[in-house]
């Protein structure tokens, strides 16, 4: 009797050409730079690029990056992901949809590592207190390098 066992592999481009329009990345181009990241790192790109590529067309993109623990470029998926929620929590859900970052915040609870599971924490404290944003915690990186949880 031959008992097989099923392997996830993930597969990654095993080089990345650059940017078409590095202002409006396409999800794959983001993904195969996210797995590359030293062919064009970040201080070359455009001023506030985490804040151009934190929206609606590339967040489940994001999401996933910041979910591969192996993804060179994880953390600044989740920085991303920080300024996805600020963003939409801060407009009242105007610039992003509210069913769409309760989503992302129940799968990284239920499926994430504790850096999801923080991000899922603040982004709840966040959606109860509004009052508790602070543009260096959120938008600058501050709460992805301190790993703090809001109470």
């Amino acid at each position: 009797m031959t008992m097989r066992s099923e392997v996830s592999v993930s597969v990654q481009s095993t080089s990345f050409s650059g940017f078409a329009n590095p202002v409006d990345p396409t999800p794959a181009e983001l993904r195969a730079w996210a797995y590359h990241p030293d062919t064009v790192p970040l201080n070359s790109m455009p001023p506030d690029w985490d804040l151009l590529v934190s929206g609606d067309h590339l967040v489940t993109t994001l999401f996933e990056l910041a979910m591969d623990r192996s993804c060179p470029a994880r953390r600044f998926a989740l920085h991303c992901l920080y300024i996805y929620a600020a963003d939409g929590i801060r407009t009242k859900f105007r610039a992003h949809p509210k069913r769409r970052l309760r989503k992302l915040v129940q799968q990284a609870e239920s499926l994430g590592d504790d850096l999801m599971r923080t991000w899922a924490h603040n982004s709840r404290v966040l959606l109860a207190k509004p009052d508790l944003f602070d543009y260096r915690d959120w938008c600058e990186g501050g709460l992805v390098r301190s790993g703090r949880r809001l109470s």
